[in-house]
């Protein structure tokens, strides 16, 4: 068993890990101009909770998997999770002047260099995973983490949840429409972090992967009621953004909903279940579980 310092420590290691990876994947030698491999850098360098990759290392490594083999993983479903930042901080989107405590992409650069750098940092992502001269993993299961990353993000995952987001303002949304777009905005990407850690073990199929697939998606949707909550009455400084930007679109969340208090239940009570389908794995889901208790209580 674990203390929580040295939880702690290996989260920090990890997050020390994907720094380092990313370094190396966004070190283009074509990068088309010496700008748009700049902003690359600047959004996906040097910031966030790195939550996604941490999962997928976190995963995999419980599961018996070499770092080295998890890398490709780890730094695709963050240059995903990147791309999705700068395109939701456009002004088409969110209109958003911080992330990460500076100025956003497009304040930073500009706003065809943001929608060139998230379209770079997708193509990435998919670039990195499919490369065989990181880690040791077989075509097969390159190919089967490639369709996991496709699915959370394109239509059923991220950018259909952000189109139903999109969609919602100004409008009157059920707690059960809320959490559906939930989970496919956020939840099906920090699910399928979950799952890529998964099959770069070898778990490619039975009990253990359906019970970490339930993991992912209600820790999934438990960390976006908890932005929302911290959207609500969280601290600028810590979070490295604005709050009350829901409110301020008129965007329909989970605590405008269902009350503060209720989405403060609903996500403990997502924590509980999320830990609860990691029964199956025993002492390898120990560690994810403390996970789940992180996600949330984060005020950050």
């Amino acid at each position: 068993m674990t203390t929580s310092a040295e939880f702690a420590g290996r989260i920090a290691a990890y997050r020390a890990r994907i720094e380092k990876v990313l370094d190396e994947c966004l070190a283009l030698p074509d990068p088309g101009t010496a700008r748009l491999r700049e902003a690359m850098r600047y959004s996906a360098l040097g910031g966030g909770k790195r939550l996604r990759p941490t999962l997928v290392y976190l995963t995999g490594e419980s599961l018996g998997a070499d770092l080295e083999d998890l890398d490709a993983a780890a730094a695709s479903v963050e240059l995903i999770h990147v791309y999705s930042l700068v395109h939701d901080d456009l002004p088409a989107m969110d209109d958003d002047d911080l992330r990460r405590g500076r100025p956003t992409c497009h304040r930073a650069y500009d706003e065809a260099t943001a929608i060139l750098v998230g379209d770079a940092l997708q193509a990435l992502a998919f670039a990195v995973l499919a490369n065989d001269s990181i880690g040791t993993l077989p075509p097969a299961s390159r190919l089967a983490m490639i369709r996991v990353l496709a699915r959370a993000t394109g239509t059923s995952g991220m950018a259909g949840g952000q189109a139903v987001d999109l969609a919602a303002v100004g409008q009157s949304l059920s707690v059960d429409a809320i959490e559906n777009m939930h989970r496919r905005k956020t939840g099906a990407l920090i699910e399928g972090s979950v799952l890529l850690g998964a099959l770069a073990a070898g778990v490619a199929e039975g009990p253990r992967l359906e019970a970490l697939k339930r993991f992912g998606g209600e820790i999934g949707l438990a960390f976006q009621i908890q932005d929302d909550i911290l959207d609500v009455e969280g601290d600028p400084a810590l979070l490295g953004k604005s709050t009350g930007a829901d409110a301020a679109h008129n965007k329909p969340t989970y605590p405008s909903t269902a009350g503060l208090g209720t989405a403060r239940e609903r996500a403990r009570q997502l924590r509980d279940d999320a830990i609860a389908a990691l029964q199956l794995l025993g002492e390898d889901g120990a560690a994810l579980a403390e996970l789940a208790h992180f996600v949330v209580s984060r005020v950050t």
